[in-house]
């Protein structure tokens, strides 16, 4: 393990719940963030996305890096891997995050979703993100205050919900659920409205910044496969990256697709008994 990079196991309880988690934390003025898979924009199938998944051994076997874990939310439907979380590699926007949200395909939600970033000057930030029909990926410090139990509003822009800027990140993965921003819990499921479980007891995965510059990424195990292990809700993961001193964090995808490896080795059991092949991961070396 590179000296700039610590693991550490969990105490036996977390939020007083019986927990079985870790953590990775690395020195970002050393270490290095990227994003894996094989992801881009394809006309065939019309989406964002890819043509392959991996497990997180598949993708330590083709990167050998010491710390992975799993990273966006995605779906399958007509031989596609389509990302419904951005994804920026060099630079480059391969996938925004998922734009619209509806129940019946009548009533249209336009949410804002989480995104969690490394600037091109290097520094980090957490903030929520919306790209536009002009292909325009819009970034802004607070979300859209959507909700499913009130009426659509309007389609986000370059004022609304309020003035953005366009997104100039050299590294960022998307999730679901703003965990902390300039060190105060948020946890906006609600906003977001994609599902992920977020009042309920789940494995978790998560990556934060710290004010020290060091990046903290998180998992949990759940879904009782070690007996008496429910997992984390979101607002517990949000609490205990406040506790590990994240000023920003974001919640990734959870359930079957979280793990993390430490040099190729499996830190909490996977609740499917085995790991999910995934779209996107996180890797620190």
């Amino acid at each position: 393990m590179p000296n700039y990079i610590s693991v550490y196991k969990s105490p036996s309880t977390l939020q007083n719940k019986q927990a079985i988690a870790y953590i990775a934390v690395a020195d970002m003025t050393k270490a290095t963030f990227d994003v894996l898979g094989d992801i881009g924009y394809d006309a065939t199938a019309g989406g964002y996305g890819g043509k392959s998944v991996n497990t997180l051994t598949q993708f330590y076997e083709k990167n050998n890096r010491p710390i992975i874990i799993n990273a966006g939310l995605f779906y399958y439907a007509n031989a596609f891997y389509f990302s419904q979380n951005l994804v920026v590699r060099n630079g480059v926007l391969l996938a925004p995050n998922q734009n619209y949200y509806s129940k019946d395909w009548v009533t249209m939600w336009y949410p804002t979703l989480g995104a969690f970033s490394q600037m091109q000057d290097n520094s980090f930030k957490v903030s929520w993100t919306y790209f536009t029909s002009d292909k325009v990926n819009y970034s802004y410090n607070k979300p859209a205050p959507n909700d499913i139990n009130k009426a659509p509003l309007q389609v986000p822009n370059a004022t609304f919900p309020e003035t953005a800027t366009v997104l100039n990140a050299k590294t960022a993965i998307g999730g679901v659920g703003v965990l902390l921003k300039d060190g105060d819990v948020k946890n906006t499921y609600v906003e977001e409205m994609l599902d992920v479980s977020s009042t309920s007891n789940q494995p978790r995965t998560a990556i934060g910044i710290r004010a020290d510059k060091k990046m903290v990424l998180f998992v949990c195990e759940g879904r009782n496969v070690t007996p008496g292990v429910a997992g984390l809700t979101t607002l517990d993961v949000a609490n205990v990256m406040k506790a590990l001193g994240c000023v920003d964090a974001l919640n990734l995808d959870g359930g079957g697709s979280s793990g993390m490896l430490v040099n190729g080795k499996e830190t909490i059991k996977p609740s499917g008994g085995t790991q999910r092949a995934v779209l996107t991961g996180v890797s620190l070396h």
